[in-house]
């Protein structure tokens, strides 16, 4: 990074009265981690000379390894809109990646793993892989003490105003931040569940949309508690009700040019878009365990709550698992709608790409499109059109992780090893733990 980049960031940091920097990364579990230093150590920072425990961090490293390296990405600077209580001061950030103090990237950091993909994809002759995510998440009230309730904080439905949808001021205030961060923002409205929203903005390439993702969800989090709410991007908060998804839009570019485009095909769909959804549907089972990553995703992937759950793709059909939007030219993109705002964006675009390119290097056919309502047909009708389920539990999802080559590279050995490891842990948790609906069913009757 040219010296003219630090002297920008240092100027503006002066100008702008920034008394602390937040060193943010990733883990393994999509959590953002964060280290935090006063702007005294701005220089040491841009030096990538920022030392950290790495066995502290879940998933990294054992406590004879520990010693790791944050690089920060100098294009990531960004000032929070917020002053600090005490002072008119501010509080800046850097994402960074995780390296050895060898200088090599650390294999167990999310961000390095999906640049490593990308790097592969170059090799295949793409230059940008690009997202657009559709994140929703659920508003509830705090409480008295200020913790979260299980109180709603309006019913409204899909696109409703106020005074149905009482979170409208905060969803603007949502809106507005973002905004003042550099976000281009396309949508924002009320979603079909009660107390359920949705804002959408412009697509970004990879590393960056990633980046995106958890900034929002930082952002989104913290205007929530402002106005006295809880914002929660678990996919299945509340029983009976539609669930919360971030349908991720991909496009894959060459020189400037969108590959999955063709004019010349009646459709617009070019040979490679064609074999980037084969690759996704061949791998769907397996990728599912780090799209929708905990036991409550497969509360919101059942049927008859427009989550998809089957393995089959169309264009304005919206019950399969992978939809092709209407657009075409530069705009064209393939849309998977089973992936939840609890997956670490960073991983799930890495085994999304890797399957989709896996597509690509094999010139796969993709199966007809179905334009009928999955939803609709019966069990045999799905067997006739070959149409897959995806799994139905978290267990189901990991095992078939475990068996798929494809997507375990996608990850790499480290991070596989201890996703398992991780998720395996909390199945068999959640196995032996007694709910209140084994309770409520079966404590008097027995």
């Amino acid at each position: 990074m040219s010296s003219n980049r630090k002297e920008e960031i240092k100027n503006e940091a002066k100008e702008r009265n920034v008394r602390f920097l937040r060193l943010m990364f990733t883990d393994i579990d999509g959590v953002i981690k964060n280290v935090e230093v006063p702007i005294s150590q701005l220089d040491k920072v841009m030096d990538n000379e920022m030392a950290f425990d790495g066995s502290s961090i879940d998933g990294f490293v054992e406590i004879d390894q520990s010693d790791m390296k944050l690089h920060p990405d100098l294009d990531t600077w960004l000032i929070f809109p917020w002053e600090l209580d005490s002072s008119d001061g501010r509080i800046a950030r850097f994402i960074c990646d995780v390296y050895m103090p060898t200088g090599e990237p650390f294999e167990g950091d999310p961000r390095s793993n999906l640049k490593r993909v990308l790097n592969e994809m170059e090799h295949m002759g793409f230059t940008e892989f690009n997202l657009g995510p559709e994140p929703e998440f659920f508003l509830f009230k705090l409480d008295e003490n200020g913790n979260p309730s299980k109180n709603l904080n309006d019913h409204g439905g899909y696109f409703d105003l106020a005074p149905t949808d009482l979170a409208e001021n905060c969803r603007r205030d949502i809106v507005l931040e973002l905004e003042a961060l550099g976000f281009e923002i396309e949508a924002s409205h009320h979603e079909a569940a009660p107390g359920q929203h949705e804002i959408d903005w412009k697509y970004a390439d990879a590393v960056e949309a990633c980046d995106n993702i958890q900034t929002f969800k930082l952002i989104v989090k913290t205007v929530a508690r402002k106005h006295g709410l809880h914002a929660t991007f678990m996919p299945k908060p509340i029983e009976e009700i539609s669930g919360s998804g971030m349908h991720f839009n991909m496009s894959l570019f060459k020189d400037g040019k969108n590959a999955f485009f063709d004019e010349s095909n009646e459709d617009g769909l070019s040979r490679t878009a064609y074999q980037f959804i084969a690759g996704l549907l061949d791998h769907a089972q397996a990728y599912t365990a780090v799209c929708n990553p905990i036991i409550n995703s497969y509360k919101r992937l059942t049927p008859g709550f427009e989550a998809p759950v089957y393995v089959a793709w169309s264009g304005t059909n919206r019950t399969p698992l992978i939809r092709v939007p209407a657009s075409r030219g530069q705009s064209t993109r393939v849309e998977l709608r089973s992936v939840d705002p609890t997956a670490n964006p960073y991983l799930a675009l890495a085994v999304l790409l890797k399957a989709g390119m896996k597509g690509i290097a094999e010139a796969k056919s993709a199966p007809s499109p179905v334009n009928k309502n999955i939803y609709n047909m019966s069990q045999f009708e799905r067997d006739e059109n070959q149409i897959q389920s995806l799994p139905k539990t978290l267990a189901e999802a990991l095992e078939a992780l475990k068996k798929d080559e494809t997507i375990k590279d996608a990850i790499g050995q480290h991070i596989f090893e201890r996703f398992v490891a991780a998720k395996e842990a909390d199945w068999r948790k959640y196995s032996t733990a007694v709910s209140q609906y084994e309770m409520d069913r079966y404590f008097k009757l027995y």
